[in-house]
């Protein structure tokens, strides 16, 4: 590893911090699955209905691993009005799977691994851009603002856009 690469581990993992509610997952000795731990979080209420609502959340609690790039309800409320309710219409479940899809990348990639990154190979098959620029990570438009949440079943890295495929 670069002595770059190393000084932009270092400062993101210094700069990034999580929430209080993610960060009582790090204490405990035996995280549930991506979706239990999310489910268990009020900020990742709108990506769980969107998970159930398209049939995933089956899969995201098998054995995976999965790393989850999750957006927060606030990243979902910068969605045009409207939108997640059109996403979770039935009719809809096609467009609601693949964008949710583009969030999830197999394998389980720690933050050490992402800032290695220049893209990421999502589980929809369409490929996301992951840039480094000083202590920030972005995964498209997506800032990561809190990485590294550790599942049985995988890790999820908070983002605060929703990702477009």
């Amino acid at each position: 590893m670069t002595l770059l690469r190393k000084s932009l581990l270092a400062a993101m993992m210094t700069a990034v911090v999580a929430t209080p509610a993610l960060a009582a997952h790090h204490n405990e000795a035996k995280p549930g699955t991506i979706v239990e731990v999310a489910a268990a979080n009020a900020d990742f209420e709108t990506l769980v209905a969107a998970v159930k609502a398209a049939g995933l959340a089956e899969t995201l609690s098998g054995e995976g691993p999965f790393t989850v790039f999750a957006p927060t309800d606030a990243a979902f409320a910068k969605l045009p009005a409207g939108t997640v309710e059109d996403l979770l219409k039935p009719e809809n479940k096609d467009k609601l799977v693949a964008l949710l899809t583009y969030h999830v990348v197999a394998g389980k990639v720690l933050a050490a691994d992402v800032v290695g990154l220049d893209n990421a190979t999502t589980v929809n098959g369409a490929v996301a851009d992951i840039t480094v620029t000083g202590s920030t990570v972005k995964v498209d438009e997506a800032t990561v603002t809190a990485t590294d949440i550790p599942a049985s079943n995988g890790v999820i890295h908070v983002i605060d856009t929703v990702i477009m495929p």
